[in-house]
């Protein structure tokens, strides 16, 4: 039996806790947003720039289908173009395709910080693994071997944020894609020639 007049202790509801940490996650939300709205208009951030200017095939084993086997390294220099902002990569991956399949295991890279104006090289080695291989993929490579000219993709992706000052923009997904044509003989190991490699189109 409740006595009377004895003052009830409060009880906090939970619905009102859900609601405080819903306003501070819409808080949170609205100021990255507006973090990135400002830099967006303030500094017009401009996509980041990629190009190979090298490459080396150490091994290019078609034979074992439907398992292939490579290794190869690109240079692929990345160019920062605005004067104000500078660029955060993160979960980097890279990896080769042909005709349109992927021939060689996505490899992570480290984070990278490019200062604004400012150039970077990436080395990264690619392969030294196995990949399932259509008989388009081994035949196609085969053929190409012989003529001399092999056309591959090479394709990095991952998360970007721009910075300018102490603002940091949210983080974006950005998608680049270098198409490039190596020249290879049979049995060669090493730097092959580059006999084509457009600038890389890169998707943010």
């Amino acid at each position: 039996m409740t006595q009377e007049g004895k003052p009830k202790t409060p009880k906090h509801s939970q619905g009102g806790t859900g609601r405080s940490c819903g306003l501070c996650l819409f808080i949170f939300l609205l100021l990255a947003g507006a973090s990135a709205v400002t830099v967006c208009l303030i500094y017009r951030p401009r996509k980041p720039r990629f190009t190979v200017v090298g490459a080396a095939i150490y091994q290019l084993n078609a034979t074992s289908q439907p398992i292939f086997s490579t290794s190869m390294q690109f240079t692929i220099v990345t160019r920062n173009p605005n004067r104000r902002v500078s660029i955060f990569y993160d979960k980097l991956q890279a990896y080769v395709s042909y005709r349109n399949q992927q021939i060689t295991p996505a490899m992570d890279l480290p984070p990278l910080y490019q200062e604004a104006k400012s150039t970077v090289a990436l080395t990264p080695l690619l392969g030294s693994g196995t990949v399932p291989a259509s008989a388009e993929v081994v035949n196609g490579l085969m053929m190409d071997e012989a003529s001399g000219e092999v056309a591959l993709r090479v394709v990095l992706l991952g998360k970007l944020r721009w910075k300018a000052g102490a603002i940091k923009t949210v983080k974006y997904g950005v998608y680049v894609k270098c198409d490039v044509w190596v020249g290879l003989k049979k049995g060669a190991v090493g730097p092959v020639p580059l006999l084509g490699a457009p600038p890389c189109k890169v998707d943010i």
